[in-house]
């Protein structure tokens, strides 16, 4: 095999509401972070133990249209994506490096909060709704979205 894998799967919650950019080239890119959390017993002291580690996540055009109409910190989601490091310099001049995920899908796992989104386009039941505003649209890769 002369080829790589560069794959991430997470599930886990919103620290902060996304923060949309509109670019100059007109592609919208959404950011938030995101927790996932993992729980065991410490064997010594018989105490439950939670570990969080926290993930920057990058959604570009359609998701982060979506993203920013119906995600809201606190929500579980479910993003399938692939690493990507950053750099650049600090005002020292060092450099610094950023490794986030990006997202070439994204589900929205929580239920939904109020009456008007009870059955939303984005429920994995309305997949193939004919009204879905979200149907067929396409990540950075311009791969289509399977929901």
């Amino acid at each position: 095999m002369n080829g790589s894998v560069n794959k991430v799967i997470l599930i886990g919650n919103l620290g902060r509401d996304p923060e949309v950019k509109k670019l100059d080239n007109g592609a919208t890119l959404a950011s938030f972070s995101m927790a996932t959390s993992e729980s065991y017993t410490d064997k010594q002291t018989g105490k439950k133990i939670e570990h969080t580690d926290w993930h920057d996540i990058v959604l570009w055009r359609g998701l982060a249209e979506v993203a920013e109409k119906y995600l809201k910190k606190g929500m579980k989601i479910y993003v399938e994506g692939r690493l990507k490091k950053r750099s650049w310099q600090d005002r020292e001049g060092n450099t610094r490096y950023n490794i986030e995920i990006v997202g070439d899908e994204m589900t929205i796992l929580s239920k939904p909060e109020t009456q008007e989104k009870q059955n939303p386009p984005y429920s994995l039941e309305n997949r193939n709704s004919e009204n879905s505003p979200i149907e067929n649209m396409e990540s950075e890769a311009d791969d289509v979205l399977p929901f």
